[in-house]
């Protein structure tokens, strides 16, 4: 599976670099050669092609490649690609919502990407831990929820350190990071908090300048210079606004001939405006911000639309403009109304999150009252409230179940010549055995000492005859170990399972009393299925 995982990452790598459709028809390629169906594959192929298709500027089939995907990482007990796969529905779904009402979703996102949080961190393969944080911080950022974030890319970060095999340069988290914080002070200048807005700008200095010295690869020009771009950018409304405006005139410039997103020069423009300024320079900081203007594109990020007019605005009120004044005094207010929507979301989150983390943690005490703590497996008690929600069920006097009660023969001799210990390594690789026999709606359980049973919902005798001989076989072929199992059969409706129970305990005792290693019906007339 690490094998597969790798080769995911560098088709990860090849979809956001600039080769999506080559790297989709390879995934899609390995998804259909597990079974033909490409719903069967691995989870990491599929999100290599949820990625390919936001790469290609399609969210609708990146959510609709999100749900396989889920479903795979269900089957194998990935916590980190279920993440994935909720995170990246979650922020595509709200890029599609800004310009399809009907697809308009906060709630479901923040469902989404609360669910993710909560999976993400208990996922210890490094390659899915780290894509899930990054999907998260995506969410939350496209949300303007810079306090979830933050956490997330610093997670993504420290799990590069300590994993080597990490897709993409590390210096990457550092600049989103770098990003993150330059983004949180634009909103913060909006609403006149310029403090704090200093506070993220320093941070955001902090976090390129590392980057910048982090950077490695085929790339670690570009990144080396995107990372001093916004280490300059940090400088503009601090110290140094006079060098800072040299600098992000000079990245700027290499950024462009290297064909770097209009959107990050976009942004660095606002902050050249105010580094000139700053820096005496008032006439040509006009300049730089009537060009930015002008040079908007339509479906430029809101945020980098409203800074930029903002702080045309501004400088043209410096230099004595009442009607600069009157449109800061109206985008103000609406940046205001903006920033408050924007906390009633972080309080949404926030309050989603207690409340979904206290309902995992109740599942999961509820789940471990109904483990058997020595084997793993499901116990009496989970048995028994299985049965009995079979029988309150719709339609209980149709729906069929196989029952078969399992008694390990021979465990005495194994106590008595070896220990207990030696007892509990065998009730451990028998409990296995047994529960690797059964489908994914089956329920095999450990009633007590050497005593078992399983619950087949919706078998016939023939299903049940199968599930029962691979038992016995699967027992017989463990290693070093002299036990074996008698089970007994009995099939009925859910209504009657009780009564089903009890048929297939006294069948397993006919096989015990016959020598064991065996299979036998309730009905006495039926002869053993397996010897």
């Amino acid at each position: 599976m690490r094998e597969t995982t790798q080769h995911a990452v560098r088709l990860l790598e090849r979809a956001q670099t600039g080769d999506a459709v080559a790297a989709l028809a390879e995934a899609e390629a390995v998804l259909r050669s597990v079974t033909g169906d490409p719903a069967d594959g691995p989870a990491c192929m599929h999100f290599v092609r949820v990625v390919a298709h936001i790469a290609q500027g399609e969210p609708l089939a990146a959510i609709a490649a999100a749900e396989p995907m889920l479903q795979a990482a269900r089957r194998e007990g990935s916590a980190g690609w279920q993440a994935c796969a909720l995170a990246s529905r979650a922020w595509q779904r709200l890029r599609l919502g800004e310009t399809d009402t009907a697809e308009h979703d906060v709630d479901g996102v923040l469902r989404d990407l609360v669910a993710a949080g909560i999976l993400a961190a208990g996922e210890p393969d490094p390659v899915a831990a780290v894509n899930s944080r990054v999907a998260i911080a995506i969410g939350w950022y496209e949300l303007r929820l810079y306090e979830l974030v933050v956490p997330q890319f610093r997670s993504a970060y420290e799990m590069s350190l300590a994993d080597g095999e990490q897709n993409g340069n590390r210096a990457m988290w550092l600049l989103n990071l770098a990003e993150t914080h330059l983004r949180w002070a634009l909103e913060l200048y909006q609403i006149n908090r310029v403090t704090e807005a200093e506070s993220h700008t320093a941070e955001a200095e902090r976090y390129a300048t590392q980057a910048a010295r982090e950077v490695s690869g085929d790339d670690a020009g570009s990144w080396r210079d995107n990372a001093l771009l916004y280490a300059a950018c940090a400088r503009a409304d601090r110290h140094d606004p006079a060098g800072a405006a040299v600098d992000i005139a000079f990245y700027a410039a290499r950024l462009a001939e290297r064909g770097a997103a209009p959107d990050a020069l976009a942004t660095s423009r606002i902050f050249h405006g105010v580094a000139l300024l700053r820096s005496g320079r008032p006439d040509e900081a006009v300049e730089v911000m009537t060009r930015a203007v002008a040079d908007l594109r339509p479906d430029a990020d809101w945020l980098v639309v409203a800074g930029t007019h903002r702080t045309q605005a501004v400088l043209l009120a410096h230099l004595g403009s009442s009607d600069a004044r009157t449109t800061l005094a109206y985008g103000d207010g609406l940046a205001t109304a903006l920033w408050r929507q924007r906390l009633n979301t972080l309080h949404a989150a926030r309050a989603l999150y207690d409340l979904e983390l206290l309902r995992v943690q109740h599942d999961q005490v509820a789940r471990a009252a109904e483990l058997d703590p020595l084997t793993g497996i499901a116990n009496r008690r989970a048995l028994d409230r299985a049965v009995e929600l079979a029988g309150n069920t719709s339609g209980a006097d149709r729906q069929r179940y196989a029952v078969l009660v399992i008694d390990t023969d021979k465990f005495k001799m194994i106590n008595d010549s070896q220990g207990h210990a030696a007892g509990d390594v065998a009730l451990r690789a028998i409990a296995a055995a047994l529960a690797a026999q059964g489908g994914a709606q089956d329920l095999v359980a450990r009633l007590g000492g050497d005593e078992f049973a399983a619950l087949l919902p919706g078998a016939d005798e023939d299903a049940a005859a199968v599930v029962a001989s691979r038992m016995v076989l699967a027992v017989r072929a463990i290693p070093d170990c002299i036990a074996t199992v008698s089970i007994g059969v009995a099939v009925g409706v859910a209504a009657d399972l009780s009564d089903a129970v009890l048929r297939a305990d006294a069948a397993m005792y006919r096989v015990k009393r016959r020598g064991g290693d065996g299979v036998e019906w309730d009905d006495p007339g039926v002869t053993a299925l397996a010897a």
